[in-house]
């Protein structure tokens, strides 16, 4: 009978000892986050908690970059930056652009994007305001919204990531175009769509400068729109060459307007004789900076807009930013960054603009 009982207690040890270590199995292999669902713990994937750009079941969160236009190789570059920065996250990048840079066109394929239930959606805007029944749409079906490079209105989007100060930027090209053209003459400005929100900024800057007295003998006498279309922005200036005989300098704030109109004033023997200047990529416009047609210009690096749009969305859906003034994460290669106050909305921004010249464009020639 002692025996017996020996062996009884022994049993009902062991039962103990195995329930306690299911519960403590369980408890330690998982958990439940802030919405009740369960998550993998570090001891459950070998010491490494699951990437943030993918979901609990493993699969790759969708990222998708919505630019204005194809043919476009800023765009492009600012994509591939967005699709670099999507990929070391360990999320899918999802690359998209109408042919025609329309508002109707990017709405089309918001509407696709939202059926095929990406995370977020990243979006260089054809204008700032009719994309925001679309683009609210897409938020209430949870899908982070930001915009990059050419903005949406605060209500479409949860942050702006911009490529530069556009005060910076505006103020910067005609103080350029001043000293080109010797502080004074006819200038023009060749532009993007009426609609771009970053061009429409920036120009707005450049007649704030414009009004201190020091360029009072600047007269702006045009602003046109080449559409970001290659032939259209040739048309365009050819057009203001032919209006205005008299123009000494172009500023053109858009890659694909500086490279029309550098080709045009090259075409036309025009070198010295009227200026220009802008947001160009090195790439497309080493040959005219090396001859001499377009003495500087100015950008940042696309890839790095992109990557830096890639790191913000990814920061969004994983919760780390909620795209409110103060909210601080680390953009991989790029370093820490601050969501900071934007009119009515916020932001992220890159950097100052750089300067391209003579001395510096060959190594940046074959870079971007």
């Amino acid at each position: 009978m002692k025996k017996t009982k020996l062996g009884i207690c022994g049993l009902i040890a062991v039962m103990m000892l195995t329930l306690l270590a299911a519960c403590g199995k369980s408890g330690s292999e998982s958990s439940p986050d802030a919405s009740g669902a369960v998550a993998p713990s570090a001891s459950a994937s070998g010491g490494a908690s699951a990437s943030p750009s993918t979901d609990a079941g493993g699969a790759k969160k969708k990222f998708a970059i919505l630019f204005k236009n194809t043919g476009n190789p800023y765009g492009e570059k600012m994509m591939d930056g967005f699709k670099t920065a999507i990929e070391e996250l360990g999320g899918e990048a999802i690359l998209k652009a109408p042919d025609q840079p329309t508002a109707e066109a990017q709405i089309a394929m918001i509407e696709e994007l939202i059926s095929q239930k990406v995370d977020s959606i990243a979006i260089a805007a054809n204008d700032p305001d009719a994309l925001q029944p679309a683009l609210e749409k897409a938020m209430n079906a949870g899908i982070k919204v930001l915009s990059l490079d050419s903005a949406v209105n605060a209500d479409s989007r949860l942050v702006h990531v911009n490529q530069a100060d556009p005060e910076r930027i505006g103020r910067t090209l005609i103080q350029g175009i001043s000293e080109m053209i010797g502080g004074e003459g006819e200038i023009a400005i060749l532009s993007a769509t009426s609609q771009a929100t970053n061009q429409n900024t920036w120009i707005e800057w450049m007649k704030k400068e414009l009004e201190d007295p020091k360029y009072s003998n600047i007269k702006l006498v045009k602003v046109a729109y080449g559409d970001d279309l290659r032939d259209k922005s040739v048309s365009e200036t050819e057009a203001l060459l032919k209006s205005y005989p008299n123009l000494k300098g172009i500023i053109a704030p858009t890659t694909v307007g500086i490279a029309a109109a550098g080709k045009v004033l090259t075409d036309k023997g025009l070198k010295g004789k009227v200026q220009l200047t802008g947001l160009g990529l090195p790439s497309e416009m080493a040959e005219y900076i090396e001859s001499g047609v377009c003495q500087w210009m100015y950008l940042w690096n696309p890839i790095d807009v992109g990557y830096l749009a890639g790191q913000t969305a990814d920061a969004l859906v994983k919760g780390t930013i909620s795209g409110k003034v103060g909210d601080k994460f680390t953009a991989g290669r790029l370093g820490d960054k601050e969501v900071v106050q934007d009119g009515d909305g916020t932001q992220i921004m890159l950097g100052d603009p750089f300067k391209f010249d003579a001395s510096n464009i060959g190594e940046w020639k074959s870079v971007y």
